[in-house]
């Protein structure tokens, strides 16, 4: 057992939804904060504004580590304008092959008007199919209740995040109903 390393306690708590639909995105965060079976906040706000409004960013993992790849992001953002995918693939690959950053533990989830992209440490730039995408520990139940909610309803990108973000929270203990949510029109 010497060998071991020391290792981070076991955060969860994060559950963060993108929606694009009818020229509107949002990205939605719920607040729950937990250490193993203790919630430890309930109102963090996890979803960012950035680029003057014009692009959203919301994050799952490490507080820490996610704040600074939403500041790399953002350097991005000025060294390539009105560029998303570029930002976000210039970020991932720094993220993948810098001693530094390969070591962070979070994950992105960022949109503009027509874009939407999950960014993690292994290089991926990933964008959805379907206008919907999710991360963190309730990310598969609030995206499985917006695809749903897309493809069966009338409802607004604002009004499928909330209904899909309650039921991701009635579903994942780490998810709670302290919604943040952000709108690009």
């Amino acid at each position: 057992m010497a060998n071991e390393t020391p290792h981070s306690p076991d955060w969860h708590g994060t559950t963060i939804l993108a929606v694009r639909k009818d020229g509107r995105t949002v990205i939605a965060g719920d607040g729950q904060v937990s250490m193993g079976p203790t919630i430890v906040k309930g109102a963090a706000r996890k979803v960012r504004v950035l680029a003057g409004g014009k692009v959203l960013a919301g994050f799952a993992g490490a507080t820490a580590d996610a704040f600074t790849l939403i500041e790399r992001l953002e350097a991005k953002l000025e060294q390539y304008p009105d560029q998303l995918a570029r930002a976000c693939v210039d970020l991932a690959k720094d993220w993948r092959t810098d001693r530094y950053l390969r070591r962070l533990e979070a994950m992105l989830l960022v949109a503009d008007k027509s874009s939407i992209f999950t960014v993690t440490g292994v290089g991926d730039v990933l964008e959805p199919e379907h206008g919907v995408a999710a991360v963190g520990s309730g990310g598969n139940y609030a995206l499985a209740a917006a695809r749903a909610l897309m493809d069966y309803s009338d409802l607004d990108a604002d009004a499928i995040a909330r209904r899909a973000m309650a039921i991701a929270a009635d579903i994942c203990v780490y998810t709670n109903g302290n919604l943040t949510v952000e709108t690009l029109d």
